[in-house]
């Protein structure tokens, strides 16, 4: 009974966030459905296990969520995310369309900037682009996909997307984690993707098919859509609702004041994580009124959280003048950051009561029983709670609040690098989250003016194929190297 209260408790959590309910109301009574037939105390789990999980997640992620936001935010109201798209289309214009909104993609999403401002900028960017090349409308998705949802979210080193910062506290890792492995996957990713947009495009300029009619006012549309925020908050780090309360400004910065943010972003957190906090008397954090941890705790996520604030303060020095009312930036950035790290903070507590179930042991023992070891297993288990969920970062989470400790012993005892685990756990979640019903493809989709029958196969390709192609080659050099 134990084990059929979690399936029912996770079916209906699936199917009716699906539909549009929030996850605030059924994470909890998910994980109240799969207690109540395991015959344990209800209100225990809800206020203990349940609250306890999501308040702890809340307590480590919020300041990433907070800052990314933030900065996410300021770079479009200032006009910088714009200037960079603006930059992109000058340089390599409608003949090559696809790359340059791929690019464009992977800059501003590995420099700091939030994934859903990045939808509302580059979709009208690639409207633009694909119209004056005639490449058809229903590629746009995907090629907005490839450059802001795989490699820059969950291989490429040092990628401040929330995903990657998540296993550093269960690992004792940095963003940096298995960099050589990390600049593989990311390779594998993107050649596979861009072959496969080149072929498509090819494809339809044979058969006649040309861009098609525009959807005007796609992008307001889809930011107005509550059913799209209520999918789209568990997915990634920005409430969609924010985007049109402030005002963006008509004054772009020339690129390289517009740049300059996103490489203070990458080269603080390098120097946070390999010079700055290493040296760093941290004797303290022992302390029980810091926890009674180490720095390997906390190092990963202080070093983001520096990087996003050092972004921040370089941004409004050289941009803030630009921003129209930066009072009401600022706000909606913090707004948008709320009901995002509270809806996956209850998926998570929702894993915690699942973990707690007695039943829940035949389900460890049935994943680290799965052939090829350790690094397959933490692969499946990622990939498959990341698809459930679908979010990255809940699956994610869930994965390691249960499962992590085990799969640190396990490393320990076959000598396998954490930051080898890291790589894998990440590259796992941001597989096969990529479902019909992950908010980041619903509100990416709503953004272009596609719908799934039109545009879903190309993004399984670029996103799904490609990235399930790199883990796998993840896990064989890492089988046969080691981490690098």
């Amino acid at each position: 009974m134990g084990l059929l209260g979690i399936l029912l408790g996770l079916a209906l959590l699936v199917w009716l966030a699906y539909r549009g309910w929030s996850v605030l109301l059924l994470a909890p009574a998910a994980g109240l459905v799969a207690a109540a037939f395991a015959g344990e105390p209800l209100l225990a789990h809800w206020t203990q296990t349940f609250m306890g999980s999501a308040a702890r997640f809340v307590a480590q992620f919020f300041p990433l969520f907070l800052l990314g936001a933030l900065f996410g935010k300021l770079m479009e109201d200032s006009g910088a995310v714009n200037a960079i798209a603006d930059f992109m289309t000058t340089k390599l214009g409608a003949q090559r369309a696809v790359l340059a909104v791929v690019l464009a993609g992977a800059i501003v999403t590995y420099g700091g900037v939030s994934l859903f401002v990045a939808y509302f900028v580059l979709a009208p960017m690639a409207a633009a682009l694909f119209r004056a090349a005639d490449i058809p409308r229903r590629l746009m998705p995907a090629a907005v996909c490839l450059g802001s949802s795989t490699f820059t979210m969950s291989a490429l080193p040092g990628t401040p997307a929330i995903p990657n910062t998540i296993p550093m506290p269960f690992f004792g890792t940095t963003p940096f984690a298995a960099p050589g492995l990390g600049l593989i996957a990311s390779a594998v990713m993107l050649a596979i993707g861009l072959w496969w947009l080149d072929r498509a495009e090819k494809q339809a300029r044979r058969a006649g098919e040309g861009f098609g009619d525009p959807v005007p006012h796609a992008a307001d549309q889809a930011a107005d859509d509550p059913l799209v925020r209520e999918r789209a908050v568990a997915a990634r780090e920005f409430d969609p609702a924010e985007i049109h309360r402030s005002e963006v400004t008509p004054r772009t910065p020339p690129i390289l004041l517009a740049a300059l943010p996103l490489v203070v972003v990458v080269l603080v957190n390098l120097l946070m994580s390999f010079v700055v906090l290493p040296r760093m008397d941290t004797a303290f954090l022992a302390e029980p009124r810091f926890g009674g941890i180490t720095l390997s705790a906390v190092a990963g996520v202080w070093a983001v959280a520096t990087a996003l604030a050092a972004a921040i303060l370089t941004l409004v020095v050289l941009n803030g003048w630009r921003v129209p009312s930066l009072r009401a930036t600022m706000d909606a950035g913090a707004n948008a950051a709320v009901l995002p790290v509270v809806s996956v903070a209850s998926l998570v507590g929702f894993g915690a009561v699942v973990a707690a179930m007695p039943a829940f042991e035949a389900v460890r023992d049935w994943v680290l029983g799965i052939g090829g070891g350790p690094l397959v297993s933490l692969a499946v288990a990622t990939n498959i709670l990341a698809a459930l969920t679908g979010s990255a970062s809940g699956g994610l989470t869930i994965a390691l609040e249960a499962l992590g400790p085990t799969y640190m012993a396990l490393a320990a005892e076959q000598g396998i690098d954490p930051g080898l685990m890291h790589r894998i756990a990440v590259i796992g979640a941001g597989t096969l989250d990529i479902l019909p019903h992950n908010g980041a493809v619903i509100t990416l989709l709503a953004v272009c003016g596609c719908t799934h029958r039109e545009s879903y196969r190309d993004i399984v390709m670029v996103a799904i194929v490609s990235s399930i192609a790199a883990l796998v080659t993840v896990i064989l050099l890492g089988s046969l190297f080691g981490s690098f």
